[in-house]
Formats: structure tokens, C-alpha cells, sequence
């Protein structure tokens, strides 16, 4: 196996970087803040950028933790990949996972401002130092789960000129970390509530939102929906189309990995509200 390690200071873009290095030197695994990803998806290990604190976030990302380590030394070993890129601030960190890792000793070493321009340093470290984002090199539904409840956003750069010649570059995540944002975000019960009568009111066949049960958990957040349906020869196709609209809005509104989401029919109408009607106003069926 041969290592690699692309090192720079906090800030100055390598993880942004890290998958057109990796393209010119075809480099299919990476190890980047406790992570240990291969072909594009987490293969194991913790984020450091879920730390709550910048110290916390170091000692992830140099897998001070023994049962973060093992999985991590596990993973590799099992995969076997014939080259393998380290990111970190300095060559002595990059060094210390290799040896956590029990890797072999790094073997290039390619710091930041190899492949980046000044110009591109400067912004990176503008945009960390100025609004707290962080890019992850893997795609934004590979950390959907490891992620759930923060704020990600899917970043897809053409290329066009660059070092490494022109083409669409793969999709990288950029992610607000607690300790370099605004801490812990809370979703207000009645938000999911208007989720759901938003979306039952681009839904056929579903006349109103009685309810709605959650237990609030980010990491696996479960729903209850009761609702009242318009009686139709189409009623449980409705109630799933419903079921799947309502899921993938909150997913996509919240942040929040949404693992379950249940219907349950409380009573049938013979019609729909009218916009302007009071939603119960129609006679149960």
C-alpha cells in the first residue's frame, strides 16, 4: 500500500482539493478528519467535525479513541486499498494517523500550496474564517445518516481549467460544523405539523392533518401521521403517495434522517375541504 498526505493549515482547502488529487494520482481511498472513505462513500470511523469543540475535533481526527481507531484499522485492512491519502495540517499530523492506522510511513507528501492557488487559499480561508463551512469530499447522501440534524449542502464544481485538466468534478458536501458555527439547532414541534398539511395539500385524495407524532431524534427520526382521507377506489395509493411527499420533505427542509414515517387513517370524507372551508366541515363517512 502506498501513502500518500496532503497537508496545509486549517482552512486553506484540502478537503475541497482532495478528490482532484486524487483523480491525478488515482487514488480511490482517503482518510480525512476520522473518516475513512473509499470510493467516494464512508467506509468507517467518526467525523470530527461532529466535535463539539476544536479539541475534541483533533483528537477524532488523529483517532486518539481506541474503538474509533480499530474500526477504522479494521476497515482498511479488509479493503486493502493500493493507495491511500491522508489529510492534515502539518506532515507530523499526517505521520501520527499513519502510525495510528498502522499504515506504512507516508511515502509523498503534497502539501496545499502544490495544487492550489494563492488566490484559491485565500478564499477557502475567507469562507472557513467568515461563515464556518467545511467541505467534506464525499457526497452529500454518504453522510446523510452520520449528519443527521445539521445543515448540509451538495457541492458540484466544473473544473473547466484547472491543474488537473477539465471535466465535471465529483460532488464533495460542505457541512457547518458545532464548534465553528452556531452550536445545536432545535426544530419546533409544530414545524413537522406544517410540514405535513403543507404537503397533504398538494396530495390528492387527503382531506386534512389531525396529528402528527415524532420523537424528535436526529439521528432517527420516526413519524406518526394521522390524517383524514377522501374515500376513493385509490385510498391507500393515496395515503402512500402522501406517506413518500411527506418523507422527503422533511428530509429536505430539516436536515433530520427520517428512518420511518406511519399513516394512520383516522376517518374517511366524502370530499375534500374547500381552501376557504373550515378542515372540519366535511361529514365523516
Amino acid at each position: 500500500m502506498k501513502v500518500y498526505s496532503l497537508t496545509g493549515v486549517s482552512g486553506t482547502g484540502k478537503s475541497f482539493q482532495a478528490l482532484n488529487l486524487c483523480d491525478e494520482l488515482k487514488i480511490n481511498a482517503i482518510v480525512d478528519d476520522g473518516l475513512f472513505i473509499y470510493n467516494e462513500k464512508v467506509e468507517a470511523g467518526h467525523s470530527a467535525k461532529r466535535e463539539k469543540t476544536k479539541v475534541g475535533a483533533l483528537r477524532t481526527a488523529v483517532f486518539t479513541r481506541e474503538e474509533h481507531r480499530t474500526e477504522v484499522t479494521r476497515r482498511i485492512r479488509e479493503l486493502h486499498p493500493e493507495k491511500i491519502l491522508i489529510l492534515g495540517t502539518s506532515d507530523a499530523m499526517a505521520d501520527k494517523i499513519a502510525g495510528q492506522l498502522e499504515l506504512p510511513p507516508v511515502s509523498k507528501r503534497i502539501h496545499i500550496e502544490d495544487i492550489a492557488t494563492p488566490e484559491q487559499i485565500r478564499t477557502a480561508m475567507k469562507v472557513r474564517k467568515s461563515q464556518g463551512k467545511h467541505v467534506i469530499p464525499v457526497p452529500t447522501m454518504q453522510l446523510k445518516r452520520a449528519f443527521s440534524g445539521y445543515f448540509l449542502d451538495p457541492l458540484r464544481i466544473f473544473r473547466g481549467k484547472s491543474l488537473f485538466g477539465g471535466g465535471f468534478d465529483r460532488e464533495k458536501t460542505v457541512v457547518r460544523p458545532t464548534y465553528s458555527y452556531l452550536g445545536d439547532f432545535f426544530i419546533s414541534e409544530n414545524v413537522i405539523t406544517d410540514i405535513a398539511r403543507c404537503v397533504a395539500g398538494e396530495c390528492a385524495g387527503i382531506a386534512a392533518v389531525d396529528k402528527v407524532y415524532e420523537n424528535m431524534s436526529s439521528e432517527a427520526l420516526v413519524l406518526m401521521v394521522q390524517i383524514k382521507a377522501v374515500r376513493s377506489p385509490a385510498i391507500w395509493d393515496n395515503a402512500a403517495a402522501f406517506q413518500k411527499a411527506f418523507a422527503a420533505m422533511v428530509s429536505k427542509m430539516t436536515a433530520f434522517n427520517v428512518v420511518e414515517v406511519n399513516i394512520k387513517i383516522n376517518a374517511i370524507v366524502t370530499q375534500a375541504p374547500a381552501a376557504t372551508a373550515d378542515t372540519h366541515s366535511a361529514a365523516p363517512y
